[in-house]
């Protein structure tokens, strides 16, 4: 292996040269962070250890000293963010503190964190999948941890609740603190730390309407699959991408989910990236009718957007892995049809966030917030799409909104 400079010290420097570049005693950290941040905003698999390597201003050799593969960078990347946010809630934490008094120093922990971490934060929640069994189940249980801890400060303020709201509660809120890592709006750390906490706490104190009384039908059936095979090809490919992510996922086993051969699917689509998309272009299209929708019926802007959440959700909870698609496979779009539709989510997120009153900026955070809960709560009780499950949910939602 040939040895990189930017790594090695020399013991005894030359005579006139100058002094010997030392390894950073923190550079294992340096490329976790670095690693977490490209995994986490363009994808596990578009990234090069090469890239990393850059970034962190030495060689590809230098990094494997550190780390075997890419898929260790992964895991470290994926236990480090889960292992500080849990430390940053714990180390803040004061179990023998008034009720009201303990929440709120968790939601501000748990924020301020987030927001130093944001462009890393969102990992486990999108690339979570690519880990192994025992990995993911090692880094599930720090979050296991840092949701007791949550639901236990929750449970002393909500005392009238039982455990499965307190969990879904617990949820909920560190779903709407997680939600900044999904977008790019800016808001001042001071400012945004207070709406979060406020969110959060609306979040908190929401009654929660009866869940269903019976367990979900284990043979339920969610409506009927469309006649085309273009929209079926387009509904199969988004199950299939959400199952095992887009680079796993061959042309070959989409069309076979539809009864086709890959031939006959590129009649349809040119590609598999151009499949991909079409079902995100088709979906901006459906949210962009809900919205209408609920404007046309709406009885004033607050009721307008409590009714864009129900439709939400509902759009959601009929198709659940599509938004996690979304988020996890963005980046192997073209930067042409990237541009395209973050333009279609921002215009939808925009006629959302008209709608609430107060500061334009503040109300994309809380729109933002409200979309969490449908992607973490809605995982949380397996996307149940029946009426008492959605109304739980749609309260939550209303609860982040105003």
């Amino acid at each position: 292996m040939v040895a990189d400079r930017s790594e090695s010290a020399l013991a005894t420097p030359r005579p006139g040269s100058s002094p010997a570049r030392r390894r950073p005693k923190n550079r294992k950290a340096q490329i976790v962070g670095v690693a977490a941040r490209a995994f986490s905003e363009r994808g596990y698999h578009p990234v090069g250890v090469d890239e990393i390597a850059a970034e962190v201003g030495i060689s590809g050799p230098a990094l494997y000293r550190h780390f075997a593969n890419k898929y260790a960078l992964l895991v470290a990347a994926a236990e480090l963010g889960a292992q500080t946010l849990l430390d940053a809630v714990q180390a803040a934490d004061e179990p023998v503190a008034e009720p009201e008094t303990r929440l709120t120093t968790l939601i501000r922990a748990a924020t301020a964190h987030t927001i130093e971490a944001r462009r890393g934060g969102g990992l486990y929640r999108w690339e979570g999948r690519y880990l192994e069994p025992a990995d993911r189940a090692r880094v599930r249980v720090r979050y296991e941890t840092l949701h007791r801890v949550f639901e236990s400060a929750i449970a002393a303020n909500r005392p009238d609740c039982g455990a499965g709201d307190i969990q879904l509660l617990g949820t909920a809120v560190l779903g709407a603190i997680g939600s900044i890592t999904a977008h790019h709006t800016a808001l001042a750390a001071a400012r945004l730390t207070d709406l979060l906490t406020d969110i959060g706490w609306s979040i908190a104190r929401t009654e929660l309407s009866p869940a269903p009384a019976e367990p979900r039908p284990t043979t339920e059936v969610r409506g009927l699959p469309p006649s085309s095979k273009r929209e079926q090809l387009l509904v199969e490919a988004i199950r299939i991408f959400g199952r095992q992510g887009y680079h796993e996922a061959g042309i070959e086993e989409i069309g076979a989910a539809v009864g086709i051969n890959a031939s006959s699917v590129y009649r349809y689509f040119p590609s598999k990236s151009d499949l991909l998309a079409a079902a995100f272009y088709r979906t901006g299209e459906r949210l962009a009718i809900a919205n209408a929708e609920a404007l046309a019926e709406a009885s004033s802007r607050a009721d307008a957007a409590v009714q864009m959440a129900a439709r939400f959700a509902r759009l959601t909870f009929a198709m659940p892995e599509i938004l996690p698609v979304y988020f996890a496979e963005f980046s192997n779009l073209p930067a042409a049809e990237q541009q395209k539709l973050r333009a279609i989510q921002r215009q939808n997120v925009l006629e959302w966030a008209h709608l609430l009153d107060g500061d334009p900026i503040e109300a994309r955070f809380r729109v933002h917030a409200a979309i969490a809960q449908v992607i973490d709560v809605g995982r949380s009780i397996r996307y149940d799409s029946r009426p008492a499950s959605l109304a739980r949910v749609q309260a939550l939602m209303t609860a982040a909104l105003l």
